[in-house]
C-alpha cells in the first residue's frame, strides 16, 4: 500500500515554484536495478515508492557515499581537449572506506569542483564511473550558486555556527529562492543515486548539511532503503535553530534516515531538543543506544567524533625532510618557542582573538618578548562575503600593530602565512611547533590538533626512510577552544573560552611554560587516543550502528504516507493490519457471546472536538448494540463518572468504567461499584501540595482533580522545561508517596497519581471473568482504543486466552486508532472509521435473538 497522491516533492515543498534551469535531459548511466520496471518509470516524480519486494541477484553489500563534492580532482588537459582526473588524497570521504568491510564496494555520488560543459557531461560521467566508481551530479550554474553560496553558506552555515541574521547587511535575510535552489540541488543528487542504486543490497551514507533533505527524496522512492546521515558541522541549540523558516522541513527530512550522526553529545542533544520542541518527539536510551521513535521506526542517534587517516599523515612525514625545508624552519626559529595556528580564513575561527591573546601574553609576560613566535597559517576561504573581507582586514591590522609594537630586527612575534600550503609543508610547521592554539568560536570538529599530535610523534626509525627520526621522548601541548568538536576528546589540552582574551593568553603561557615531563604525559595520552580513534574506527563504528538500525527493515511492513516534506514511513509489525468491516461483521455474525470494549476520547470522539458530548448517531449505535442480548458493551474511559453517566444516560444497558476503571457499573439501573483496593484518600493531602509547588514554578501547567486521582498536566508548558519538571515531579511524588497505596505514572504530558490496582486492563479482565462465570464465555471480543492506557486492555486480552477466561477459539479484534506501534493487531485510521465499523455491527445485531440462540440452529 503506497501513497499515490504525491505529485512533485519539489513543488509541494516550496509552493509550486517554477523549475530552475535543469538543462537538457542527459543520457542515464548504466545501472543494475533489482526493482521490476524500466528506468524511465523510476525517474518520473509520480512513480510509487518502491518497496523492493523483488529479491536481488547480487549478494554483496555496497556502500553509496553521497556528499556535496566527490573525492576527486579535475583539471583541463594541456591541449584543452577533455579532462584529467585524480584522487583527492585530502578528502575525508576517500578514507571512509578503510573502516568498511574489505569486500564491500564503495561508490561515490557528488559534484565536481569544476564546471563541466553540458556536451562533455556524459563522457565525464562514464570515465568517473569506470575508473573511480564516482557518479557526478552536475548542477546547473544558477542552481549551484544559489544552493552552495546562497542557502548553504549564507543561511545554514552561519546559523549552525550560532550567527543570526539580525539585519539585512549582517548575515542576510531568509531568501526563499535560495531554499528552492537547495531543494532542487538535493533532488538532482537523489536522481544520480537512483540511477545506480540496488535498493535491497546497498547502504547509503549521506554527508553534511548540504544534503539534509536528500533522505526524503530517497526514502520516498525506496521505503526500506538502509540509509545513514552524518553532520560534520555543529547543530545549534533549539533557540537558534527554530529561527530557520524551513526548520520542520529539514528535521522531518533528516528523520527519514535510519541513523543520524554527530561529532559530540552537545550537537546531538540540540538536535533531540529540536525534535522534542517542534515535533513532539521524545528520545529513549536503551542498552547504550539513543533512539527516536518516529511512526514505528526507531531513528538511531550516533555520537562519534571523526578521526584522521594515520597512514596518510605518516606517509607525509616520511617525505617531509625531502619535500620541505624542515631544517631551514628549525634554523629560522632557532632559540624561539613556536606556537602554531592552522585555520580556514572565515569569521568563526577566532584568528583575531588568537592574535589579541598573543599580544596580551607578551604584555603580561615580557619574558616571551623576542622568544615566542605565533605562526598562523590561513587556509583559503570556502565562502565569500562582506563579513569575510571585514575580518581579514581586522586580522591584517592586528598583525601589523603587534609586530610593530613587540617586534624588532630579526624578530616578528606573529608570522602570518596567507597562502595555500600542502599537508607536507604543514607537517614541517607542526614538527617545529611547541604548542598548537585553536581559538575557534564555533567549529564542527577541527582536526588540526589531531594532525599536530601525530606530526610531533613522528615515525619510528624502522618506518622512516631517512632514519632521521629521533627516539627521544615526544611532547606536545594544545590550547583549544571549548566550542570546537574535538575539545571533549582531548582531555590533556588546556581548554579556554576564546572570547576571554586574558584567559586565553594565560593558557598559552601555561602551555609553553609547562615542564617537559608533563608535556610528555599529555602528548602520550593524546597520541593513544588519536591512534585508536582514527577515521577507519569512526567509519567502522558508524557502519556497525547503521547495520543494527536497519536490521528489521525487511521484516516489518511499511507504508509511505504524507506529502512534500511531511512524507514519512510508517513501520508496523508484520501481523498488524487494517481492520476490514467485512471480516469483523462475518465473525460477529457467527458468534453467540460478544464483549465490546470501547474507549471514548480519541476513539468515538475526535480529540480536536470542543463539544465532547456524544452525537445522536453514537447514542443510537450504542443502543442498537446493547439491544442484542448476545452483546456486552462497555465504555472504558479515563473521564469522570458524572460526565459519562450524564452523556450516556439514554443508553440504559451500556456498561461504564470511569476513571480508568476505578468506578464501574454494568447498566444504568446498577449502582456504581468501587473497584479500587481501598477508599483511603489521605495521600491527596501529601500529593496535592507537591503538585501545586510544581504548578506555581512551571508556567502553563495545571492540576486536574478527579474523584480517584490527581493529574498534573504540562502540555501548555515550555516543552523542555515541562519535561524536566515532570521527571522531577515524578521522582518527588514517588519519594513522598512510597508508603501510600497509590501508583505514580508519567504519560504524554502528564504525571498521574491514582490508587493501586486501577487500570483499563483490570476492567477488561473483570468483564471477561464475569461473562465466564455467567456461562457466557465470550467467543468474540472487540476492543478499540487510541492511547497508552488502552494498551493495558490489549495486553490483558492476549493473557486472557491463556488463562481460560477467554476461549482459544475466541475471535479477538484488538484495534488501535491510527497507524502506530501497538499491542493491538488491527488499526482503523480515525474516529469516523470506528463509528462506521460500529454502525455495521449494529446493523447485524438482533434485539429479538436470545443469547442461547445461534443463527441457523434448529429451534
Amino acid at each position: 500500500m503506497m501513497s499515490r497522491s504525491y505529485t512533485n516533492l519539489l513543488d509541494l515543498a516550496s509552493g509550486n515554484f517554477p523549475a530552475m534551469g535543469m538543462g537538457r535531459e542527459r543520457k542515464k548511466l548504466p545501472r543494475v536495478m533489482t526493482v521490476a520496471g524500466v528506468i524511465s518509470e523510476l525517474d518520473d516524480d509520480q512513480a510509487n515508492s518502491v518497496s523492493s519486494d523483488v529479491q536481488s541477484s547480487i549478494i554483496q553489500d555496497r556502500m553509496i557515499i553521497v556528499a556535496n563534492q566527490l573525492p576527486v580532482k579535475a583539471k583541463r588537459r594541456p591541449d584543452n581537449k577533455g579532462w584529467s582526473f585524480s584522487w583527492d588524497e585530502d578528502s575525508l570521504l576517500l578514507h571512509v572506506k578503510h573502516g568498511l568491510p574489505e569486500e564491500m564496494e564503495v561508490l561515490y555520488v557528488g559534484s565536481l569542483k569544476v564546471e563541466v560543459d553540458v556536451n562533455e557531461q556524459d563522457d565525464v560521467s562514464q570515465i568517473l564511473l569506470d575508473k573511480f566508481k564516482c557518479v557526478p551530479a552536475f548542477l546547473p550554474p544558477d542552481i549551484h550558486f544559489k544552493f552552495y553560496n546562497g542557502f548553504c553558506k549564507h543561511h545554514l552555515w552561519p546559523l549552525f555556527h550560532y550567527m543570526l541574521p539580525f539585519t539585512a547587511s549582517h548575515g542576510g535575510r531568509f531568501d526563499r529562492s535560495l531554499w528552492e535552489a537547495y531543494v532542487s540541488a538535493n533532488k538532482i543528487f537523489s536522481q544520480r543515486v537512483i540511477e545506480v542504486i540496488n535498493p535491497e543490497d546497498d547502504y547509503v551514507w549521506i554527508h553534511d548539511y548540504h544534503l539534509m533533505v536528500l533522505p526524503t527524496f530517497l526514502r520516498r522512492r525506496f521505503i526500506k532503503l538502509r540509509m545513514g546521515f552524518f553532520l560534520h558541522s555543529p547543530f545549534p541549540s533549539s533557540e537558534i535553530y527554530r529561527t530557520l523558516p524551513v526548520r520542520e522541513e529539514i528535521l522531518k527530512a533528516l528523520l527519514n534516515a535510519d541513523l543520524i550522526g554527530f561529532h559530540t553529545f552537545d550537537y546531538a542533544r540540540h538536535f533531540l531538543s529540536c525534535c522534542s520542541r517542534m515535533l513532539g518527539l521524545e528520545y529513549k536510551s536503551k542498552r547504550g543506544y539513543i533512539g527516536l521513535e518516529y511512526y514505528g521506526r526507531t531513528v538511531g542517534i550516533k555520537i562519534m567524533p571523526v578521526g584522521i587517516h594515520m597512514g596518510q599523515i605518516e606517509s607525509v612525514l616520511r617525505l617531509a625532510d625531502k619535500e620541505w625545508r624542515l631544517q631551514e624552519l628549525k634554523q629560522q626559529f632557532e632559540g624561539k618557542t613556536v606556537l602554531l595556528g592552522v585555520d580556514d580564513m572565515d569569521i568563526f575561527k577566532g584568528v583575531n582573538l588568537k592574535f589579541l591573546a598573543m599580544e596580551q601574553m607578551l604584555k603580561q609576560h615580557p619574558k616571551w618578548q623576542g622568544r615566542a613566535v605565533l605562526v598562523q597559517i590561513a587556509n583559503p576561504s570556502r565562502g565569500k562575503g562582506k563579513d569575510l573581507e571585514e575580518i581579514k582586514t581586522e586580522i591584517l591590522a592586528s598583525v601589523k600593530r603587534i609586530n610593530e609594537t613587540y617586534g624588532h630586527r630579526g624578530y616578528e612575534p606573529i608570522v602570518f602565512i596567507d597562502r595555500p600550503l600542502s599537508l607536507s609543508e604543514k607537517a614541517a610547521y607542526y614538527t617545529v611547533a611547541e604548542c598548537v592554539v585553536v581559538t575557534a568560536v564555533r567549529d564542527g570538529m577541527n582536526l588540526t590538533p589531531y594532525e599536530y599530535i601525530v606530526c610531533r610523534q613522528g615515525v619510528s626509525e624502522s618506518q622512516s626512510e631517512s632514519g632521521s627520526s629521533s627516539s627521544s621522548p615526544k611532547k606536545s601541548m594544545l590550547v583549544v577552544s571549548e566550542f570546537i568538536g574535538c575539545s571533549p576528546s582531548l582531555s590533556g589540552a588546556i581548554r579556554t573560552n576564546p572570547w576571554n582574551v586574558e584567559a586565553t593568553a594565560e593558557a598559552m603561557n601555561e602551555a609553553i611554560s609547562m615542564n617537559d615531563a608533563e608535556k610528555q604525559l599529555r602528548h602520550e595520552k593524546h597520541y593513544r587516543y588519536v591512534c585508536s580513534h582514527d577515521v577507519a574506527y569512526w567509519s567502522k563504528s558508524f557502519f556497525q550502528d547503521l547495520e543494527r538500525s536497519c536490521r528489521d527493515h525487511f521484516r516489518r511492513r511499511c507504508w509511505g504516507i504524507g506529502l512534500g516534506f511531511g512524507f514519512r514511513v510508517v513501520a508496523l509489525d508484520p501481523n498488524f493490519r487494517k481492520l476490514t468491516i467485512d471480516a469483523i461483521v462475518s465473525a460477529f455474525s457467527r458468534s453467540k457471546s460478544r464483549a465490546i470494549l470501547l474507549d471514548y476520547d480519541g476513539t468515538m470522539m475526535p480529540q480536536t472536538s470542543i463539544n465532547r458530548k456524544p452525537s445522536q448517531e453514537v447514542i443510537s449505535i450504542i443502543n442498537q448494540l446493547c439491544g442484542d442480548p448476545r452483546n456486552t458493551v462497555f465504555i472504558v474511559s479515563g473521564r469522570g463518572r458524572k460526565s459519562l453517566g450524564d452523556w450516556f444516560s439514554p443508553c440504559k444497558k451500556v456498561g461504564i468504567a470511569a476513571e480508568h476503571g476505578y468506578f464501574m457499573r454494568w447498566s444504568a439501573d446498577d449502582e456504581w461499584e468501587l473497584c479500587g483496593q481501598n477508599s483511603d484518600f489521605g495521600w491527596v493531602q501529601i500529593a496535592e501540595p507537591v503538585m501545586k509547588l510544581y504548578t506555581e514554578s512551571t508556567d502553563g501547567s495545571s492540576i486536574e482533580t478527579k474523584e480517584s486521582a490527581l493529574v498534573w498536566h504540562h502540555r501548555d508548558a515550555d516543552p523542555g522545561f515541562g519535561s524536566c519538571q515532570s521527571m522531577e515531579l515524578l521522582d518527588h511524588l514517588e519519594s513522598v508517596l512510597a508508603n501510600e497505596p497509590v501508583t505514580v505514572k508519567s504519560g504524554q504530558y502528564i504525571v498521574e497519581v491514582k490508587p493501586q490496582g486501577v487500570s483499563k486492563g483490570i476492567v477488561a479482565e473483570k468483564i471477561f471473568t464475569r461473562m465466564a462465570e455467567s456461562r457466557k464465555l465470550a467467543d468474540f471480543v472487540l476492543c478499540v482504543g487510541d492511547d497508552r492506557s488502552d494498551e493495558d486492555m490489549f495486553e490483558v486480552i492476549e493473557n486472557a486466552m491463556n488463562s481460560g477466561i477467554l476461549s482459544s477459539n475466541t475471535s479477538v479484534y484488538a484495534c488501535t486508532v491510527g497507524q502506530k506501534p501497538s499491542k493491538a493487531k488491527y488499526y482503523l485510521d480515525d474516529t469516523v472509521e470506528v463509528i462506521n465499523m460500529l454502525d455495521a455491527l449494529a446493523d447485524v445485531s438482533d434485539p429479538f435473538l436470545s443469547s442461547d440462540d445461534e443463527p441457523g440452529s434448529p429451534s
